[in-house]
């Protein structure tokens, strides 16, 4: 029987089917996070003489038995069970009788879910920090590797200035420092305790919410229940627009990866085994690693656009359509590390063509250059750019021999120390 069942009669295989979903697949997900979950509100209670104290150990005992259990690898929520909770709390009645019935005093299956949700975001979104930070740390390894290799900057796609893998790799490393932020900021969100606000209102026994904020590790107590409850699905959005904001820094990477290898710039290769190759055409070597990161980052980007549609007409309280936030979150979550993971360890692989600059079709990215040693020679700027526009339409133009940058963040002063720094200081 369903928890909320008080009869023998059952819903149609049809309901049950539509109802459902998926959650039984991604329940198992949060099965260990509601045994821990449970496990703290059993302590709880017996503190405040729900239950007795022996009562408390026979329970955690109990579930310490069925964590066991949910950490192998064949664990499954058979069809019987509606979810992760309607199991747990087969298992304790079934091995414990009565006492086991009890561990629902003062929750419901709403602050449960939000309970083991907010955990396993927790400890997802400190994963999705250390794959961040391994790629960070690649991209700057990279770019103190290849500081010297210039290759052109483009403005519209048209040529433009010069620029170098080194300033290429170091742009992407510092773009995560504001991903990272916003993933932190998450992280603050879901670090609040929603235990204890039962269906969304709250409970009439005396319970210790602050025990279970302690004693489940959070930071602090969502407080109000209804703002729990509230919190499901804003909770998810705001993770997912962070997720989101990674995601576009990934994929933009992932673009410049397949631009820069095709024939017309050849800025850069990969090895045989990083590349996929053509049914009919036997030169071919595709990027698909990073045209699938591109797109999966691309779809991961839109969840936060899900979650926004999904919850934009729910008044407060809790309602059946806040299920669905459930498995696009961890389908996301999970297709985010995967490109992570993939774009890390192909990346160290990339190699680099050396002196492309030196190819007259990237004459004209020295114009600026040209313009500001004219500049330094006492010529106003706008003069400078009109001697300089006439030699281009002359043909006369002539790239200087030599690059002087050496401001904070050119190509001839990367300051790679200070955006570790900078990293370190928001990571």
């Amino acid at each position: 029987m369903k928890l909320w069942q008080k009869k023998k009669t059952s819903v149609t295989e049809d309901v049950d089917r539509f109802t459902v979903g998926d959650d039984r697949l991604w329940d198992v997900r949060l099965a260990p996070y509601d045994v821990v979950a449970s496990k703290a509100h059993a302590q709880m209670l017996a503190s405040v003489g729900l239950l007795t104290n022996e009562e408390s150990k026979q329970l955690c005992d109990a579930l310490d038995a069925i964590m066991k259990l949910v950490l192998e690898d064949d664990f499954s929520i058979e069809q019987d069970f509606e979810d992760i909770h309607s199991k747990i709390e087969h298992l304790l009645t079934e091995h414990l009788g009565d006492v086991g019935k009890k561990i629902h005093t003062a929750r419901s299956r709403n602050d449960q879910v939000l309970t083991a949700m907010q955990l396993l975001l927790k400890d997802e979104i400190l994963e999705i920090k250390s794959l961040t930070k391994e790629l960070f740390d690649t991209w700057l390894t990279l770019a103190e590797t290849h500081k010297d290799e210039l290759l052109p900057g483009y403005t519209h796609l048209q040529v433009a200035m010069p620029s170098s893998f080194g300033m290429w790799f170091s742009a992407y490393a510092e773009s995560l420092i504001d991903d990272i932020t916003l993933i932190n900021a998450a992280y603050t969100i879901c670090d609040q305790n929603p235990l204890g606000s039962a269906a969304g209102y709250g409970s009439s026994f005396q319970i210790d919410r602050a025990q279970t904020t302690k004693a489940l590790g959070f930071d602090t107590l969502k407080i109000n229940p209804v703002a729990a409850q509230m919190g499901r699905g804003k909770t998810e959005r705001i993770t997912a627009g962070a997720m989101g904001s990674l995601a576009a820094t990934l994929g933009r990477f992932s673009m410049d990866v397949c631009l820069y290898m095709s024939q017309n710039f050849n800025f850069i290769h990969f090895p045989d085994h990083l590349t996929t190759g053509s049914s009919i055409m036997p030169h071919k070597k595709n990027p698909d690693i990073f045209e699938l990161i591109r797109g999966k980052c691309a779809l991961i980007q839109g969840l936060a656009n899900d979650f926004a549609l999904l919850g934009q007409n729910l008044p407060s309280g809790y309602h059946r359509d806040m299920q669905l936030f459930k498995g696009k979150m961890l389908e996301g979550i999970d297709s985010l590390k995967d490109c992570l993971t993939i774009l890390n360890s192909s990346i160290k692989e990339i190699v680099i063509h050396k002196n492309i600059m030196e190819d007259d079709k990237y004459t004209y990215a020295f114009t600026v250059d040209a313009l500001n040693e004219l500049v330094q020679q006492g010529v106003p700027f706008r003069d400078a750019y009109k001697q300089v526009g006439q030699q281009v339409e002359d043909g006369t133009f002539s790239a200087p021999k030599g690059l002087t940058h050496t401001h904070i963040g050119s190509i001839g002063n990367l300051s790679l120390s200070s955006i570790q720094e900078k990293f370190d200081k928001n990571f």
